[in-house]
């Protein structure tokens, strides 16, 4: 019996595509998010929008969990490898000692944790320079307040949130010197990201200080800041995903941190065998931060301070402006 050569080619792509099916069911990639749920419209939020983009890129189906407390960490990360994940993303710094614990016990699966770093042969670290993408958002509040004085709320008071802070305020002082700067953390817990009452409070008693623009940088309590500011008529700056729609006309801009680019692409290089241990960082440079501009605060920031923020941009790429990730240093320049 012969074939013809459209039935034979037609077998081919058949086999192919049969292939790639198996594939992508055999790759079982999990992702946990930190406390305060998938639809934070922050931190949790961009972790999802990667692991989404991932799987409609590559018809992929991904696990992920939503964990109430950080008992559940260890966990989720042991449920999970025993089952045999190809690849396990971990976001959020609150992760790292259930990580190490978890990588050390499961060594032929592969973790992924983003904003803390653990140095093990099975263990790929991502963090961030959010003070260089902190540092444009305070340019853009230094260059807007009118009354002279910005402020700063952090979630929880840890180094990470510190280096929110330190580049913001270096922003601000870069293009206004003669700013007051207040600043109050919601707590010293994991319960202070997700107090969004609390951090309303601080923001309104700042506002009250004569405050107009307050960066918040606090996962879900943030979303009390961006409420208080639509309340007083002032403005408040989000962070890490694109928040400008919350309050449009209320919010200044956002800090962007690229969490779902650190998750998509960790799954695509586990997927694809580029996957490596080691420390990552993303930065300007590589696209990890940066501050939002669209329809809905397009009219707050005018022609000129786009070109002041472009500029400031390239310099910090090409190393002629050093953003430090100290609270009260200077930026070199």
């Amino acid at each position: 019996m012969k074939l013809s050569i459209s039935k034979i080619l037609a077998v081919f792509v058949s086999l192919i595509a049969y292939a790639s099916a198996a594939t992508a069911q055999d790759f079982k990639p999990v992702l946990l998010y930190d406390i305060g749920g998938k639809f934070d419209k922050s931190f949790n939020e961009a972790a999802y929008r990667g692991v989404e983009r991932f799987n409609q890129e590559t018809g992929i189906a991904f696990r992920d969990f939503e964990p109430n407390s950080e008992t559940q960490y260890e966990q989720a990360l042991k449920r999970f490898a025993r089952r045999k994940a190809d690849i396990i993303v971990a976001v959020g710094v609150g992760y790292s000692v259930a990580v190490r614990n978890a990588a050390q016990r499961f060594p032929d699966i592969k973790f992924t944790i983003i904003d803390g770093i653990v140095d093990l042969p099975n263990v790929q670290s991502i963090t961030f320079k959010e003070n260089e993408g902190s540092f444009l958002v305070g340019m853009i509040a230094g260059m807007t307040t009118k009354t002279g004085k910005v402020g700063f709320i952090g979630g929880m008071d840890i180094p990470l949130i510190r280096r929110f802070q330190a580049g913001y305020q270096q922003g601000v002082t870069f293009t206004n010197a003669d700013v007051d700067f207040i600043e109050n953390y919601v707590g010293t817990t994991p319960a202070a990201w997700n107090d969004p009452i609390k951090a309303a409070e601080m923001a309104k008693s700042q506002y009250a200080r004569g405050v107009d623009v307050i960066f918040s940088a606090a996962g879900p309590s943030g979303l009390g800041v961006i409420n208080a500011a639509k309340d007083d008529g002032k403005l408040a700056i989000g962070v890490d995903s694109n928040q400008n729609h919350v309050q449009p006309g209320s919010v200044l801009t956002s800090m962007l941190k690229r969490v779902d680019l650190a998750v998509y692409q960790a799954m695509q290089e586990a997927r694809d065998g580029t996957w490596a241990p080691g420390h990552r960082i993303l930065g300007l440079p590589e696209g990890g931060v940066d501050y939002a501009l669209d329809e809905h605060n397009a009219s707050l920031i005018t022609d000129e301070m786009k070109a002041r923020l472009d500029d400031a941009r390239a310099k910090i790429i090409a190393g002629e402006i050093i953003v430090s990730d100290v609270a009260g240093s200077n930026a070199g320049h």
